[in-house]
């Protein structure tokens, strides 16, 4: 008796696999463009990057070192899609209040990204 129980839920089973492999379950894909990509993500770091420095004490600490705003905004959009990443990155790390180290130090990264890029010429180089 227990062997016939136990034969019926095992052919059970196997009944069931066997209907379910007639309803295989295809996966919709498409092409997606690096461009496409790339840009997302440029996106997304570049609105956490601006995010940081559109908060008003940042603005204020910024603004009585003598940085402009409009050019600061210019610079942070023509950085590259990695200085852009991994300054994201540093400043998502970054402690978060009214630090004014932190705020140094992002500024200072900044600067200092621009400077290697060749974008600005912050420390003058002798001939």
């Amino acid at each position: 008796m227990r062997s016939t129980n136990l034969r019926s839920a095992f052919v059970a089973v196997m009944a069931l696999g066997i209907v379910n492999l007639g309803f295989v379950n295809t996966a919709q894909a498409g092409i997606v463009g690096t461009d496409t990509m790339i840009s997302t993500n440029r996106d997304v770091h570049l609105a956490a990057v601006q995010a940081q420095l559109n908060r008003a004490e940042v603005r204020a600490e910024l603004a009585a070192m003598g940085v402009d705003a409009a050019a600061l905004d210019q610079r942070v959009a023509s950085l590259s899609d990695s200085e852009l990443a991994a300054l994201s990155k540093r400043m998502q790390d970054a402690p978060a209040g009214g630090e004014i180290i932190a705020v140094i130090g992002v500024v200072f990264i900044v600067l200092l990204i621009l400077e290697l890029v060749g974008v600005i010429d912050i420390f003058k180089k002798n001939p």
